[in-house]
């Protein structure tokens, strides 16, 4: 697409609006239902002063169960689909997503092993992030030692890494507890927002908005990469430094998710595709956008999984039956080209 087929400004704030009244959803919805005004004097209270015509429970529900998930359903939706843009972006393919260089993978690896070894939630949430990062850290070198395209080795090296992590899973998982470790770590893997406490946001949100915020104030210069490697160079760009920069707070932000919410995949494969419908090919509104766009879906989704049934659903198992469909249909909509 070569124009923005809606305006910036009022779309931005329609997405921020959109959020925001999601949120505001999603606290009060659940097995234990709260009405909106009443969800909505409960958050205002921790900020103005408010005589509480609420119960203790109401309040509980609403900051130490629904609040955590909710943020971190923010985080991860919002930080995989801008680390989507961006991999799609620098390696200027259109079905490149954010565990493209293996990292889901290693990340998996990481916290199976905690799961087996421990099962306490921060051994499991260090060892996925540990894993994760790792895992692309020999991504990347392992892709230096060919002399071929780098972004095309990059890719292929991903490949070869991620498949050996993944074969490690599998042994992890063949050797564990058929009774009591092995459905832990399937369920896991699934992904969840299930168990995500204030104590997680605290130690995982700086990581997300660090990242998150690097790519944001570097996003403009993705155009010049997207341009290929010689016009970037032309125009005064370090490719290598700037590539480096935007997969490695990519590779943070993704093994962060995958750390506190098991492996959800489609949000940075689907979720760019849509941003572009929107506001086009420019990255300076195409990563905001997306990470806008990815909160919402993820949000949305969350609250589907623990409200259609009597049990919760896992969110890899939703974003999976809606994201392929929809790229389906994206695919068909732009079968002339992106």
């Amino acid at each position: 697409m070569s124009h923005r087929a809606v305006p910036a400004l009022p779309l931005f704030i329609i997405l921020t609006g959109a959020l925001f009244i999601l949120a505001l959803v999603s606290l009060g919805m659940g097995r234990l239902n709260i009405p909106p005004a009443t969800t909505l004097r409960i958050v205002c209270g921790r900020f103005v002063p408010l005589t509480p015509d609420w119960s203790a429970t109401w309040e509980s529900v609403v900051w130490d169960v629904r609040f955590p998930r909710l943020v971190a359903g923010m985080l991860v939706g919002g930080g995989l689909a801008l680390s989507g843009a961006s991999f799609q972006g620098i390696f200027r393919n259109p079905l490149v997503s954010p565990h493209i260089l293996g990292v889901s993978a290693g990340a998996g690896f990481g916290a199976a092993l905690g799961l087996l070894f421990s099962g306490h939630i921060v051994v499991v949430q260090a060892l996925a992030f540990i894993f994760g990062v790792l895992t692309v850290a020999v991504t990347y070198a392992l892709s230096r030692t060919y002399r071929s395209s780098q972004m095309l080795m990059l890719v292929l090296s991903g490949i070869i890494v991620g498949g050996f992590f993944s074969a490690l899973l599998s042994l992890v998982k063949y050797i564990a507890d058929p009774l009591n470790k092995m459905p832990a770590i399937v369920f896991w893997l699934l992904g969840s927002l299930n168990n995500v406490s204030n104590a997680d946001l605290a130690s995982t949100a700086p990581i997300f908005l660090s990242g998150m915020l690097a790519i944001m104030l570097v996003r403009w210069r993705i155009n010049l990469l997207a341009m290929g490697d010689d016009e970037a160079r032309a125009l005064g760009v370090h490719t290598t430094h700037l590539s480096a920069l935007i997969i490695f707070c990519a590779t943070v932000i993704t093994s962060a998710a995958v750390s506190i919410s098991g492996v959800i995949g489609w949000i940075g494969l689907v979720i760019p595709h849509m941003g572009r419908i929107l506001v086009g090919p420019d990255h300076k509104l195409l990563v905001p956008a997306s990470a806008l766009l990815g909160a919402i879906f993820l949000v949305l989704v969350d609250l589907c999984s623990r409200s259609l049934l009597a049990v919760e659903i896992p969110i890899g198992i939703l974003t999976g039956l809606i994201g392929a469909p929809v790229f389906a249909w994206l695919l068909h909509k732009n079968r002339s080209g992106w």
